[in-house]
């Protein structure tokens, strides 16, 4: 670890976080650099450099920034709630940041296109969530609904949560959508089991169920594309 281990006051000028972004640019620094400036200080047993390595080593990949809550980041010794919610808030703007530069998408045209509507915002989960997304006769997208929330390895939905909105909402056609945790997006016998369920009910009530869509770790599967809608 070496230099990690110092306070920051110990770093050079010219290596501290801060002035490396400043003159390097933000793209260089690591990611302990990156908490250790939204962390801001330490304390008097520990720099925010010192605590910033803490705080990454208590997590599997950089990736779990985004799943893990705010009580698990403020036990990281000398990290605290005030520190574990600014960390929290870092990720969440970046978020909202890659979601707005992505635009607003108006029209579904593409099993592609119905996942880069919910990519950013499922990828990560740590349990099964079950969304509709809602299109009038254009395929213009009305809303999109969190409808159903599970298990590790089960989202537990029933027909009535799914058709609700789509009546409430004067929808024509929609898309289901829910993610694997587990990043495999293979479509288990349940999955199909419960598309065709849903098609046969969206049928009787007029409302067309165009895809369902599996969500993993930046991939996904169209079942559509796979044969089974």
């Amino acid at each position: 670890m070496g230099g990690w281990m110092m306070r920051i006051e110990e770093i050079p000028v010219e290596d501290r976080p801060r002035e490396r972004l400043r003159a390097c640019g933000v793209g260089v620094l690591s990611v302990r650099e990156l908490v250790a400036i939204l962390l801001g200080s330490g304390n008097r047993e520990r720099g925010a450099i010192e605590l910033a390595g803490d705080l990454v080593s208590s997590l599997q990949s950089v990736r779990d920034l985004a799943g893990v809550s705010v009580e698990k980041l403020s036990r990281v010794r000398g990290v605290g709630f005030a520190g574990a919610c600014r960390v929290k808030a870092a990720v969440e703007l970046g978020r909202r940041v890659v979601k707005s530069a992505r635009g607003e998408l108006k029209i579904v045209r593409s099993p592609a296109d119905a996942a880069g509507l919910v990519m950013e915002d499922m990828k990560h989960l740590d349990r099964e969530h079950f969304r509709v997304i809602l299109l009038d006769s254009k395929n213009s997208v009305i809303s999109v609904e969190t409808v159903s929330i599970g298990t590790v390895n089960a989202s537990l939905v029933h027909p009535r949560e799914v058709l609700k909105p789509a009546l409430e909402k004067s929808a024509t056609c929609m898309i289901l959508v829910h993610n694997h945790p587990t990043g495999n997006v293979s479509p288990s016998r349940e999955d199909i089991l419960l598309t065709r369920r849903f098609e046969k009910c969206g049928r009787i009530l007029g409302i067309e169920v165009v895809d369902h869509i599996i969500i993993g770790d930046g991939t996904y599967t169209s079942m559509k594309e796979g044969g089974y809608v």
